[in-house]
């Protein structure tokens, strides 16, 4: 018996369709007669397949003898059971080939579910209420799938056929029989199964809808797995609950024991169980925490199996004593209690639930661990050679099985070596960490969504696994443990890619806008803007927008954009995709910033609305910035803070984002910056009075007492307030930032990341010269002598002949301070982005003038070198120091007329001077002017922007200052909750701001919301005109191009045949080589 055996006993008559079959059966032999058991001849008649009940099969004695005698011959004819399962697998598809589109589970794995399921019934005959169980749980797992008399007959005549080929003489007519009513008994008991269930799938929908207190649209859970183009919708319902569930799943180390009347299955299954005493078996939470999952997908056997999987992997982690049938009281105590009309249908379709899951959950109790320890033994006992032989010929048997596999697998060696590491370690994870797993899985599958990969090749990539990997191994346990694990990833894998395969990601695959166009043409008008920000899958989700931001489809994403931010609107509301934008990526901006800076004007064009009409000369304008000034919690948004790091000055000067920044600046960050300065511009008055006022006073020996206490009050001041509030400023940032590890390299230096802009800079050497003139303060050094007798003596005086030595290099310091202070006082040009612009401008010409005095500093050490080394009697030019400085002097024009003339007494001198006027003044300082004109040219388009980047800096640095009561005061005044009108009397949507603007500032002469008429249900679509309406201007060249490229190739055929060319002949080689890479990748995908 295999390791798993309802598992993979799924499918095993019919995969993933089912089968069922007209056929022959002998009434009596088939059905519940226990005294006829060992008397009834299975014998004469034909046998029929009994659809209207379902009950015990009981054949006699003889008859199980002989299938059980059969089915161990057929076995041991075998070289193995894989290998008697791929004989049965083989021919059921050469028998019909079309059913090869109907399994999508690994070839290998495939072949095992039909042995195990096969093995399954055969050894369970002696035992008819086994038996029953056995094949209703496989009819539950086919219930989804149209299970009828052709199919069924086709898979029992492929395997009957196949058992009296392999068996020859031992093949019997009376097994012939007993295999024959096995057949009918499980193909008839399968249709029994779905025509009968689908009344308990109604109730168990509708009553699990009442118990969770969600609406139900009264549909009946269908048996059916039903595409159709709504999928996203689908997806994103079911996301919301696995979500929900995700969130419970985080408080299930817990039972609640709160008295009030809960009203949910969930509060009302922990108190039950609380009640009835079961609050110490806390294995319930797994089950909890999964049973949404199953009971809203017990049609789909997929998905139910593999939920039972992942929670008997889950279960198996708990170390006590589980009991099933405990969950299962407390459950439909719980069921009765929320459920007012509940009754015996109620009952037995709850009971029939958990039986069968029970049932899946049970055959893998107790398996899990060793084949855990199975799969971790031979993992952690491969040597190096083995890895490198798995890694190598995984791909080259999955590129022999499916040689179309080598297109999407082009990646260098080193990242296939990867790919296949992750495999398997995912084989033994799904054993240790099945919850971390599941997640990771649903992540991984929503990548190759967005890849393009087709689920196709998943199949024979696993069985290219499973194939090397019995290479390595001989033990069976270990070979089922690897492969019933590599085939759960495969279905979650291939699941999560088959619902997150939506056509908008396809569209964005392709990089199409007019796809994406038709892709969300379809969508219904209130979930259009969904589709394109979410695609869920569980508990997973991946957004298409920036998926195609990411991965460089720009036409797709700018599709996105527009089609969100276009206003649409019916008679009852207005549909705008600003909101929802936002609160699915409130770092949208950010993002574009990063990766896709080309499309910030097609966001913040949309979020503009001018109304076409004009009022008095003036047009109503809608700026739609809500969520560029607040963000979720209701702060001060990181728009600005994104915008001034990218430093785009044209995107600064975007209508929105000067309509933010203004807000910012004159309602909050003006006045913080202003007190600010104020406070700087007086420190800075009390240094001049200090330095360059009273410094002058208290020098002279005449000077009183009280010009030296007012000198000496001021310096105090400028140490204590000034530096001292400079101290702490840089010490606080410094040690912020090391700690934090963020610093940066200034002149091979590492400082602290604060010290990246100019302003910290000039300011942090401000701090410093302060010191250096605190730690030589003359005033100080003379304290002790005040009262000595010198000229100038007295309190606090600084000319006491023990400060003769400091004073000149105070003064140098005090010199470099005031410079510093001067160089702060530059940020006040914030105030007017004119002058804010032209201060901008000096610095940007800067590198300029610096290339220009290094110019000029070369010539100039050049010629003084050497007109040093001529023979001459001029004593400018005496030496290499006074030639450099008279050179100086004729630069700057500083050298008289009358050294001018002395030069002409030596006429080697006198040349050398006019080259060297020729090559500075003639040439250098012009190019100098031709550099600023030319960089002043370059630069005055952006000096506005560089101005309001400047102005943005400044209130980002405010912000923080700005109190919470304040900021909610000015966002109340700015009412971003009420509507905006769109004309008079037609009140539009919120979050924006309305002025009035010039008509003649942007001119508007086409009508930017898209009204319909029609239906105005959210579920409908909007008109085909919309789509239209695009095509229609962006289709016209590419039609123009594909009828030239017709024309052309028409062409080129009529010149091949006139030269009798054999094109055809190729192309039919071609097209063959494609069918027969096609043939061969389908094969091994089954």
């Amino acid at each position: 018996m295999s390791l798993r055996e309802d598992d993979d006993a799924d499918e095993a008559l019919g995969g993933d369709s089912g089968s069922s079959g007209s056929a022959d059966r002998d009434g009596e032999l088939a059905r519940s007669d226990p005294e006829a058991k060992d008397t009834e001849e299975t014998h004469g008649d034909d046998f029929e397949i009994n659809e209207q009940s379902f009950e015990e099969l009981r054949l006699d004695s003889g008859t199980i003898g002989d299938v059980q005698s059969t089915w161990i011959a057929f076995l041991q004819a075998s070289e193995s059971r894989e290998t008697a399962g791929e004989a049965i697998y083989t021919a059921v598809f050469d028998a019909a080939p079309s059913f090869q589109a109907l399994f999508k589970t690994p070839r290998a794995v495939m072949a095992v579910r039909f042995m195990n399921g096969l093995n399954q019934i055969v050894t369970t005959l002696e035992d008819p209420r086994k038996l029953k169980i056995v094949v209703e749980t496989l009819g539950f797992q086919h219930m989804d799938r149209e299970v009828t008399q052709p199919r069924l007959a086709i898979f029992r005549d492929a395997v009957l056929e196949l058992l009296t080929v392999e068996l020859g003489a031992r093949w019997t007519e009376r097994a012939h029989r007993g295999w024959l009513a096995l057949f009918n008994y499980a193909g008839g008991s399968f249709i029994y199964v779905r025509h009968n269930y689908k009344d308990r799938l109604r109730i168990l929908a509708a009553s699990w809808a009442i118990a969770n207190k969600t609406e139900d649209d009264g549909e009946e859970v269908s048996g059916e797995d039903e595409k159709h183009h709504d999928q996203s919708d689908q997806l994103q319902d079911t996301g919301a609950q696995e979500a929900e569930r995700a969130e419970r799943e985080k408080d299930t180390d817990h039972w609640g024991h709160d008295m009030s009347v809960p009203t949910n299955f969930n509060d009302m299954f922990i108190f039950n169980a609380a009640v009835m005493g079961f609050a110490k078996s806390t294995w319930m939470n797994e089950v909890l925490a999964s049973f949404d999952t199953i009971v809203r997908h017990v049609s789909n056997s997929y998905r139910l199996h593999e939920e039972c999987d992942v929670l008997s992997l889950r279960l198996a982690k708990y170390k006590g004593e589980i009991d099933l049938s405990t969950y299962k009281a407390v459950m439909l105590a719980s069921l009765r209690s929320l459920c007012r009309d509940w009754n015996a249908d109620h009952e037995v379709a709850w009971s029939w639930l958990w039986d069968n899951v029970e049932r899946l959950i049970a055959a893998l109790l107790g398996k899990p661990a060793r084949m855990m320890r199975a799969l971790d033994k031979l993992w952690s006992g491969l040597e190096d050679k083995d890895q490198d032989f798995l890694r190598t010929e995984v791909f080259q048997e999955f590129f022999s099985i499916a040689p179309t596999g080598q297109d999407f697998f082009k990646q260098s060696a080193s990242r296939l070596n990867f790919i296949v590491d992750h495999v398997v370690s995912y084989t033994l994870d799904m054993y240790q960490q099945p919850k971390h797993v599941v997640e990771d899985l649903s992540a991984l599958g929503l990548r190759h969504v967005g890849y393009g990969i087709p689920t196709e090749m998943v199949a024979p990539f696993c069985t290219a696994y499973i194939m090397v990997v019995r290479k390595l191994t001989d033990d069976e346990q270990t070979i089922d443990a690897f492969s019933w694990s590599l085939n759960l990833v495969s279905r979650i894998l291939c699941r999560v890619i088959s619902e997150g395969s939506t056509v908008v990601m396809r569209a964005i695959n392709a990089n199409s806008a007019k796809r994406l166009r038709k892709a969300v043409a379809c969508a219904p008008r209130g979930k259009r803007a969904m589709w394109m920000l979410s695609v869920q899958v569980g508990t997973q989700s991946i957004s298409p927008l920036m998926w195609a931001i990411e991965t460089g489809s720009l036409d797709a994403a700018k599709a996105i954009l527009v089609d969100l931010l276009t206003i649409r609107a019916d008679r009852d509301r207005y549909y705008f995709g600003m909101d929802i934008l936002f609160e699915r990526h409130p770092d949208v901006v950010q993002r574009l910033c990063l990766d896709a800076p080309g499309l910030l004007s097609v966001l913040l064009d949309g979020l503009v609305w001018r109304s076409r009409l004009s009022e008095n000369g003036m047009r109503r304008v809608n700026y739609y910035v809500k969520h560029l000034l607040l963000d979720g919690d209701g702060n001060f948004a990181q728009t600005l803070e994104w915008l001034v790091e990218h430093d785009d000055p044209k995107i600064i000067c975007h209508p929105a984002i000067v309509m933010v920044s203004d807000i910012a600046w004159h309602k909050l960050a003006f006045k913080i910056f202003l007190s600010g300065k104020i406070w700087f511009l007086f420190t800075l008055l009390v240094f001049v009075v200090s330095q360059s006022v009273l410094n002058h006073l208290g020098e002279k020996e005449e000077a009183s007492a009280a010009d030296h206490l007012a000198m000496f009050v001021c310096r105090c001041f400028i140490y204590n307030f000034s530096l001292g509030q400079w101290i702490y400023y840089h010490v606080k940032h410094a040690y912020k930032d090391l700690r934090a590890g963020q610093v940066i390299r200034i002149a091979r230096m590492v400082a602290p990341a604060y010290l990246q802009t100019w302003q910290d800079k000039a300011s942090l050497a401000l701090t410093i010269l302060l010191l250096l003139m605190f730690a030589i303060e003359p005033i100080l050094t003379c304290i002790p002598h005040m009262h000595e007798n010198f000229p100038g003596s007295g309190i606090f005086t600084q000319l006491c002949p023990q400060a003769d030595g400091s004073r000149f290099v105070y003064s140098l310091f005090s010199m470099g301070a005031m410079m510093m202070y001067f160089l702060l006082l530059i940020d006040l040009s914030v105030f007017s982005t004119r002058i804010s612009a032209f201060v901008l401008m000096i610095i940007r010409v800067l590198s300029e003038v610096m290339l220009f005095l290094f110019a000029l500093l070369f010539f100039l050490l050049a010629f003084a070198c050497a007109v040093s080394t001529l023979e001459h009697a001029n004593s400018d030019f005496s030496d290499i120091p006074q030639s450099g400085l008279s050179l100086l002097k004729v630069t700057l024009g500083m050298m008289g007329g009358g050294r001018f003339d002395r030069l002409e007494e030596d006429a080697a001198l006198f040349v050398s001077v006019i080259l060297y006027v020729i090559v500075t003044v003639v040439f250098l300082i012009n190019m100098l002017v031709a550099q600023l004109n030319s960089e002043y040219q370059a630069t005055y388009q952006d000096m506005v922007g560089f101005a309001r980047l400047n102005r943005c800096k400044m209130v980002i640095e405010s912000m923080p200052s700005v109190s919470k009561r304040r900021w909610e005061k000015v966002v109340q005044r700015l009412r971003l909750d009420e509507p905006c009108e769109f004309g008079e009397g037609d009140v539009g949507l919120a979050g924006g701001i309305q002025v009035f603007e010039p008509a003649s500032a942007n001119p508007t002469t086409k009508e930017t919301i898209r009204r319909f008429g029609g239906s105005t249900s959210p579920a409908a679509q909007w008109p085909a005109e919309d789509a239209a309406h695009h095509a229609e201007e962006t289709d016209r060249f590419e039609r123009i191009e594909r009828l030239i490229e017709k024309t052309m190739k028409r062409m080129s055929n009529g010149d091949r045949r006139k030269n009798g060319g054999g094109g055809s002949d190729g192309g039919s080689i071609n097209n063959s080589s494609s069918f027969a890479d096609e043939s061969a990748f389908k094969s091994g995908s089954a």
